[in-house]
């Protein structure tokens, strides 16, 4: 059975159920940054994915990935699984512009979090579920 670990869940918020994974926003309002985590239960790695949640996972990433492109026209974007400190299979989708303030270095243990308003983390939910890309996986 999937249980999202703790660490996500305190540091998130719930954004929504996608085919196979669940997305969630980062409570951090220094960075769009976004986390896919498959509904999986026990798993730390893509490869233990089977090939048809891999090929459904690559496809929300891809959409996600689009819609952020398309909202904040980014420098560039920062997606990777990394799986030091939390487990659980997740995957970070983080648009970073040059003026942001940990350029060019890594967002993780750059600076404090600063968390969103409820208000904030709003906009940027329904600004993700608006995009046409996202729509189309719901």
């Amino acid at each position: 059975m999937f249980n999202l670990d703790a660490r996500l869940q305190n540091d998130t918020y719930f954004v929504a159920n996608l085919p196979t994974s669940q997305l969630l926003l980062m409570n951090d309002n220094q960075y769009p940054w976004f986390i896919l985590v498959p509904r999986v239960a026990d798993i730390s790695e893509t490869c233990q994915l089977s090939d048809t949640q891999q090929a459904s996972v690559l496809a929300e990433s891809n959409a996600l990935s689009q819609a952020l492109l398309d909202i904040y026209t980014p420098t560039t974007l920062n997606v990777a699984a990394l799986g030091n400190v939390v487990r659980q299979l997740h995957i970070h989708h983080i648009a970073r512009f040059e003026q942001d303030k940990a350029w060019p270095a890594p967002v993780w243990g750059h600076l404090p979090t600063i968390a969103y308003s409820e208000a904030d983390a709003q906009i940027l939910i329904n600004q993700i579920l608006a995009h046409a890309k996202i729509k189309e996986i719901l």
